[in-house]
């Protein structure tokens, strides 16, 4: 048995803009000037004090707790407001649903993103029946760290040999290796793709559309398979 597991922003749904504008509204509330989208892009995936810590000066660390909590609140608030929206990304659906078919796979979810977001995003995209383990950044350290992908194969009973880490930054690539797992990156999302093999991926997929193809035939190479 394969588990592949996916990381959820930026690899299955492309939430940039609402982490940005809740972030640009948090930093609002704080007196703080709004940090650069390329360094909010940046720290997407790491747990979120620990990512709004990295986008605050040295003498302004000590304030990423609350500011993290007014994040949570603007994002809640956009999330009702339906003014910004989290899409998946061309392909996601049909590859989920192909790959959640497949009787030698298992699915699962390693996000730096809240159990509340992860369940509102599967329960809206009908997807939520198909993982078999997800686990988030309220019950785990932050990537990399490789608390997630170990309690996954823990749940699921797979070898890390077995395991496969989808995801779409250093910091995935880099727990994917600290868990004896397979690191597979993908082009489309927040960090680039040649950052992602400096990190140690393993091999990278181009584009979203091909995401189920990609995976079917990485799993049936040779030194896959055996």
């Amino acid at each position: 048995m394969k588990l592949l597991i996916f990381d959820c922003d930026g690899t299955l749904v492309d939430s940039q803009h609402m982490i940005i504008a809740a972030m640009d509204e948090a930093f609002a509330l704080a007196g703080l000037p709004a940090p650069a989208h390329a360094a909010v892009r940046s720290v997407i995936g790491l747990s979120l004090e620990g990512a709004v810590a990295r986008l605050l000066a040295p003498d302004e660390r000590c304030r990423a707790g609350a500011i993290s909590e007014d994040y949570k609140a603007a994002f809640r608030d956009l999330r009702q407001a339906d003014t910004h929206r989290e899409p998946l990304f061309p392909g996601v659906h049909e590859a989920i649903h192909g790959l959640a078919r497949r009787h030698d796979v298992r699915l699962a979810i390693a996000t730096g993103k809240s159990r509340r977001g992860v369940d509102a995003v599967l329960q809206r995209e009908g997807l939520a029946s198909l993982f078999t383990s997800i686990q988030t950044a309220d019950e785990h350290p932050s990537k990399p760290d490789p608390s997630m992908i170990l309690r996954a194969m823990l749940e699921t009973g797979a070898q890390a040999a077995d395991t496969f880490m989808i995801g779409d930054t250093t910091f995935d690539m880099q727990m994917a290796l600290a868990a004896g797992a397979r690191a597979v990156g993908v082009g489309w999302g927040y960090h680039p793709a040649e950052n992602q093999e400096e990190a140690g991926a393993h091999h990278i997929i181009s584009s979203s559309d091909d995401l189920g193809i990609a995976l079917t035939r990485l799993l049936a190479s040779p030194a896959v398979a055996s």
